[in-house]
């Protein structure tokens, strides 16, 4: 079973207070955390994959070496599979954390007072026998082998085979803890400012990315996928929030990959559901109508929380496209779903519970310039958001204002507006929210926009980050 990199952080916490040497830690992390000796090396110093990569190239630099071409991912290939990199990078890797063949099961003799392989021909034979099976005892020519070293040699390799077998399968207690963690997870995303969250999101991606690249038996994969698929669309809608569209895209497509490889038809809707958000609020809108669409599709009118999800995604979409009888279509059916489905808790980020619905009806309602229907869901759904909670009642709140444009009560639109940004806790105030405070000035009346109110609420959008 491998750890996740915060044992390899306790153990340096407690080698620093003992004063151990590195290739003790590195020894005790590989033994420990179940790891490669490579990452066991890395993880000792604890540099992350991108501090490593960097780390080798400023040490081709000061010994005017040219440098690999070697990235985050290459390097984690290396330390998740057999794969070896070419014996000039093993050398460089060995300098890197000046130690021998032993140290990483590579090449290369670096540790201090060493000598350094400067043979290319011995280079090269190294490496070529670093890349097959790490057995105790090597290879004997067959015609000089007796019967104890053919033995020896037999036993070790069916040893090596059942510590692979062992150490690659997930067990069943290690999955339910990863649920449970999950669960944690989206529990916690409800209420936590996305910056923050996201730190912890790929912490865990991490460990489920590597149980996922070892080897693991059919059904465990399927559901390291599905898990794959949550954490990347939860780290898809908080670098949406913080307004890093192009990575918010790329994750969203990353969640979409993962849920198309589990084949579980449920949860690829639900992430096609959650990505039609991006567009809904940045654009295009046909994207995200094609999303939304995509997932109800593929929900077949069953009554699902999922199924509701995406006809209310649906709806609010065409309604903003201008689109009236496509959003009643879409309203009538996310209504009649919900009614039929069990909706999940409501701390629960992955669920759609009722004031969930009731946003994603305020922004249809909203957009259609139906103002009583929207005030009505908008009273519903405040009623049911806790105190503390994340930026959806803020969001609301600036729905309410759009309505008043609609209804000429510029002048306090403006002021809800402005009076509901400033009171988001900063963390919470991204660029989400900056946006749609932009689209409630962007749908003024053009002859106003410069009116006090439109004035003063634009000067909200210009303060600096930090308290306010």
């Amino acid at each position: 079973m491998t750890h996740s990199p915060s044992c390899a952080k306790r153990i340096r916490h407690e080698a620093d207070a003992e004063q151990w040497d590195i290739e003790r830690i590195a020894d005790t992390i590989e033994s420990c955390c179940g790891v490669s000796r490579l990452r066991s090396h890395r993880l000792a110093r604890g540099w992350t994959l991108s501090q490593a990569v960097t780390e080798l190239q400023h040490l081709c630099d000061s010994l005017r070496l040219s440098a690999p071409s070697l990235n985050a991912e290459q390097l984690r290939a290396w330390e998740a599979t057999p794969r070896r990199p070419r014996a000039r990078t093993i050398d460089l890797l060995c300098r890197l954390y000046r130690t021998d063949a032993q140290g990483l099961g590579l090449t290369g003799n670096y540790r201090p007072g060493g000598q350094a392989s400067t043979s290319g021909a011995e280079v090269t034979l190294r490496a070529a026998a670093a890349t097959g099976p790490q057995f105790r005892h090597p290879p004997v020519p067959a015609g000089q082998r007796t019967g104890d070293s053919l033995d020896a040699l037999v036993d070790s390799a069916r040893r090596a085979v059942e510590r692979t077998l062992a150490l690659t399968t997930v067990s069943v207690t290690q999955l339910e803890v990863l649920d449970e963690r999950m669960m944690g997870l989206r529990r916690s995303y409800v209420v936590t400012p996305p910056a923050e969250m996201l730190t912890q999101l790929l912490e865990d991606l991490e460990e489920i990315r590597v149980l996922s690249g070892d080897r693991q038996p059919a059904n465990v994969q399927l559901r390291l996928s599905e898990m794959t698929a949550l954490v990347a669309t939860l780290i898809a809608d908080a670098l949406m929030k913080l307004g890093r569209l192009h990575q918010s895209q790329r994750w969203y497509g990353t969640a979409r990959a993962a849920a198309d490889d589990s084949g579980n038809t449920e949860l690829r809707a639900r992430v096609r559901a959650q990505a039609a958000m991006l567009p809904y609020y940045y654009g295009p809108l046909d994207t995200a109508i094609d999303l939304a669409r995509q997932a109800r599709l593929l929900n077949r009118n069953r009554p699902t929380a999922t199924g509701a999800f995406a006809a209310a995604a649906e709806a609010r979409a065409l309604a903003r496209r201008g689109d009236a009888e496509g959003a009643h279509t879409a309203i009538r059916q996310a209504q009649d779903l919900f009614e039929r489905c069990k909706h999940g808790r409501a701390d629960d980020a992955w669920a759609f519970p009722e004031r969930r619905l009731y946003l994603y009806l305020s922004g249809a309602y909203t957009y259609l310039g139906e103002t009583s229907r929207a005030r009505a869901v908008q009273q519903q759904a405040f009623r049911l958001y806790p105190d503390r909670t994340g930026i959806d009642p803020a969001l609301l709140h600036l729905e309410e204002a759009m309505c008043l444009v609609r209804e000429r009560s510029l002048a306090e639109a403006c002021q809800l507006a402005g009076r509901t940004y400033l009171e988001v806790q900063e963390a919470h105030r991204t660029t989400i929210l900056g946006s749609r405070v932009q689209d409630v000035i962007d749908i003024l009346p053009s002859s106003l926009r410069s009116s006090r109110a439109a004035r003063e609420l634009g000067e909200i959008l210009a303060l600096p980050a930090g308290p306010m």
